[in-house]
């Protein structure tokens, strides 16, 4: 029996362990080098001993009049993170339900599709980046905005995916449903919506940390909260420590996101085994 690949030996979370190490032994040894300064990029070893310090500029009532102070400055952080969640939560939820329900109206109406997939392939290309000024212009600041560029960082690419994945069903499995005598909508909640919500799901996991970047700058052109607020602060105080700091919260929160949504995805689609296997990997 040939050995496994060394990628595939001991466990996932060991290996994680070893990758973060790796990484910030790097970061650490080319400081150590002066190739840079603590005051641009600092390291782990400086930032993090500073986050007490930190901790206070999560806190963003002195910016929004009428707001009571966090009562420690974990609430703070607790209520920052919360803010960014529930926007990026908010932009996902509404942009892949409109997103199927849209690909689906397009390919189940043909007049439907006439009217609109012409308008939805000439925007799905325009970044939402673009849309920014477009967001505030509409919708001023707060949780508003934010929440439309992640919905439209993700419906269009959900309702040209529902599209493919439709199209892509195999045809057995409708003449099946068809002889069964199944109508139309039994046909599409039994057999093409669990044909092609396993596809969708990935497409949205992909989306996820586009949606994050979104949000962030998002927040950082319109808000007065969210971590998004936070590393713009940073920068304008040139507040290194905080930057770096706001940098690794960002990451964190997105990982446990990912591992969140895979969750959901494993338990909504446990009729698929590779649903089931990429939450172990």
């Amino acid at each position: 029996m040939s050995a496994r690949p060394i990628s595939e030996r001991g466990h996932p979370i060991a290996w994680w362990f070893i990758s973060i190490a790796l990484f910030i032994a790097i970061w650490e040894f080319t400081f150590a080098m002066g190739l840079y300064s603590a005051k641009t990029l600092p390291p782990p070893h400086i930032f993090l001993a500073d986050v007490p310090n930190q901790l206070q500029h999560f806190d963003f009532s002195k910016a929004n009049p009428g707001e009571a102070p966090a009562a420690t400055h974990y609430h703070a952080v607790a209520k920052t993170v919360s803010a960014t969640v529930l926007r990026v939560v908010a932009g996902l939820g509404l942009g892949f339900v409109l997103g199927v329900v849209s690909g689906t109206l397009i390919r189940y109406f043909r007049w439907f599709g006439n009217l609109t997939l012409p308008t939805i392939t000439l925007l799905a290309p325009i970044s939402p980046f673009a849309w920014l000024p477009v967001a505030v212009y509409l919708f001023g600041t707060g949780d508003k905005p934010a929440i439309f560029l992640v919905f439209l960082a993700v419906y269009f690419i959900i309702v040209l995916a529902t599209i493919a994945e439709i199209d892509a069903v195999q045809k057995t499995y409708l003449d099946v449903a068809r002889i069964m005598g199944a109508t139309r909508l039994q046909t599409y909640f039994r057999v093409i919506l669990p044909a092609v919500l396993p596809g969708l799901f990935m497409i949205l996991r992909l989306n996820l940390f586009a949606a994050w970047m979104i949000v962030l700058i998002a927040e950082s052109a319109g808000s007065d909260s969210g971590l998004g607020a936070l590393v713009m602060l940073a920068r304008n105080t040139g507040a290194a420590n905080l930057v770096m700091l706001g940098m690794v919260v960002i990451g964190v929160v997105g990982f446990v996101f990912d591992l969140v949504l895979r969750t959901i995805q494993r338990r909504m689609l446990y009729w698929v085994p590779e649903a089931q296997a990429s939450l172990r990997r």
